[in-house]
């Protein structure tokens, strides 16, 4: 089952990196593969919403549930699709220096044995990519407030 987790420094507060993250009704605006999001219910606590993933001309659509907690995490949980399994958590800590320490970790596993080796392939890579427009994403929201060593350090 691939799994990945990892800190990143950012120069925005955990209130400004909760709400990028909980936006989800936004990621197809900025997130590769991400071609549709119907929120069919949200609160300040939870959301439920399905997800319309594409890439190399296979089309799945999943299902999660949504759970947030201002402006500590943003917990998703799998509820229906092409998956056996999908937990993504990102975890927003105060750095001390007007930033964020940003927690992500995700991890999932496929019903579908050929996609389970078609995402493993290519998981470093995508994960990378998705990380990054977060990044750029809160660069556009937020403007390039950090100094830049924490620019080089969330770069590394």
């Amino acid at each position: 089952m691939p799994k990945h987790h990892e800190t990143r420094p950012l120069p925005y507060t955990p209130d400004q990196m909760f709400n990028l993250v909980s936006d989800v009704a936004a990621y197809p605006q900025f997130l590769p593969w991400i071609s549709a999001i119907r929120v069919r219910s949200d609160s300040d606590a939870e959301m439920v919403a399905d997800m319309i993933v594409g890439f190399k001309g296979i089309k799945e659509s999943f299902s999660s549930r949504v759970h947030k907690h201002r402006p500590d995490y943003v917990r998703v949980d799998y509820l229906e699709g092409p998956l056996k399994h999908l937990h993504n958590e990102w975890r927003f800590r105060d750095d001390g220096k007007g930033g964020t320490l940003v927690d992500f970790e995700v991890e999932f596993e496929f019903k579908n044995r050929l996609f389970e080796m078609l995402a493993g392939q290519m998981f470093d890579k995508a994960l990378r990519k998705m990380i990054g427009a977060f990044e750029t994403r809160a660069a556009q929201l937020y403007g390039d407030s950090g100094s830049k060593s924490s620019s080089a350090q969330s770069a590394a």
